[in-house]
């Protein structure tokens, strides 16, 4: 089901203000539709309504962003993520998370790194391998673009075993935990066997692919380990104290928006992080998770816009649709509030405006309805 939420988030992208933009030019009509001057007139002049109420809606938004608070942003980074507080018309961002995090994935995103370099000219069939149902077929051919018919990968891949040599000869002098340095010890040189056997063999496939990743696999566990524990301790930390600056009162209250991209947005480490530190009772509702396609050039402007919307929205919807709660929640949430009605009619079920109907014949709403019966 689409989602409002989930159109805001990917909105993020390319900027939230977009979403209240002009609308199409009046002219423009549905293709194949004719449409007289008087009847373009008449109709310009109800799309007008429309337009006013996008500005009423987006001025609303720029001044409602001045006073949100307490407020966290999170921006998901290669360093463990980089946290704003607004608090008050102040804010204070910082990036708390050891550098170890940033190191331990360094070192795990070696196997991506030589199969980005290898990727293009795999064979674009799926061979006989135990997780071979696991592959879809057409994916396959469109990222093997090259095919096996050239080594043009043989450089790349040298390219990149010189940097993992270089990383190679300086891991003792990292200063890090002694488990991490074994592990990527034993990651590293893995990998420059791997590149070393394909280059004098000019040749590779999945098969000796995934024999190499699946035997540095423990190596990765090992730094993911290290990873999640720096962040988590930082982060941690990193709420006590601003939750001692803002004070409890203020605290219960807290939003926080998280940005990510689409990839990492389901259990985002952040999120996960961050919710047991929240007030339970609104968690669900104050801990708002962004996907965007790419990171915004204005990460905090575009969390506060996005966030304004979802709070004038939650007041909103109690004031605009007093008489149905269902339709409250959806303009709250993040259901569209179009999906029920074209989810019945795509059903074949009756459609809601006999509701609208009955209610304007004088018979009582399902909602007062309900509330009557609670009585």
């Amino acid at each position: 089901m689409a989602t409002r939420r989930g159109f805001i988030g990917g909105a993020s992208a390319v900027g939230a203000t977009t979403l209240f933009a002009a609308p199409p030019s009046a002219a423009a009509t549905t293709v194949g539709e004719a449409v007289t001057d008087s009847e373009r007139q008449a109709r310009d002049a109800i799309l007008a309504v429309n337009s006013g109420m996008r500005a009423n809606y987006a001025l609303l938004k720029s001044d409602l962003i001045k006073y949100l608070s307490p407020v966290i942003v999170v921006q998901n980074d290669s360093k463990g993520g980089k946290f704003t507080l607004v608090h008050n018309g102040t804010q204070e961002s910082l990036n708390p998370v050891s550098e170890v995090f940033e190191l331990a994935k360094s070192i795990s995103h070696v196997p991506l790194g030589i199969f980005s370099a290898i990727a293009p000219y795999l064979n674009s069939k799926v061979p006989n391998l135990p997780n071979a149902d696991r592959i879809d077929p057409h994916d396959l051919k469109m990222v093997a673009f090259k095919g096996t018919g050239t080594t043009g990968w043989i450089t790349p891949l040298q390219d990149f075993a010189v940097t993992l040599t270089t990383a190679r000869q300086q891991i003792d002098k990292a200063n890090i935990p002694p488990a991490m340095v074994n592990s990527c010890t034993k990651l590293l040189d893995a990998a420059l066997k791997f590149v070393d056997t394909s280059v004098k063999n000019k040749s590779f496939d999945m098969k000796s692919f995934d024999d190499f990743s699946g035997s540095v696999y423990g190596n990765i566990r090992t730094n993911m380990e290290h990873a999640a524990q720096a962040q988590i301790s930082a982060v941690q930390a990193l709420m006590k104290r601003w939750r001692a600056k803002i004070g409890e009162e203020g605290w219960k209250d807290l939003y926080v928006v998280v940005l990510s991209q689409w990839t990492t947005s389901v259990l985002n480490q952040n999120s996960i992080i961050i919710k047991p530190c929240m007030n339970p009772a609104k968690v669900d509702t104050h801990l708002i998770d962004l996907p965007a396609v790419e990171p915004p050039k204005d990460p905090i402007f575009v969390a506060l816009d996005n966030l304004a919307r979802i709070v004038q929205d939650n007041i909103a919807a109690e004031m605009v649709f007093s008489v149905d709660e269902e339709v409250a929640d959806a303009l709250k949430g993040k259901q569209d509030l179009l999906s029920d009605e074209i989810l019945d009619q795509l059903n074949g079920v009756t459609s809601t405006a006999q509701t609208a109907s009955a209610m304007t014949s004088g018979d009582t709403c399902p909602f007062h309805k309900k509330k009557a019966a609670q009585a």
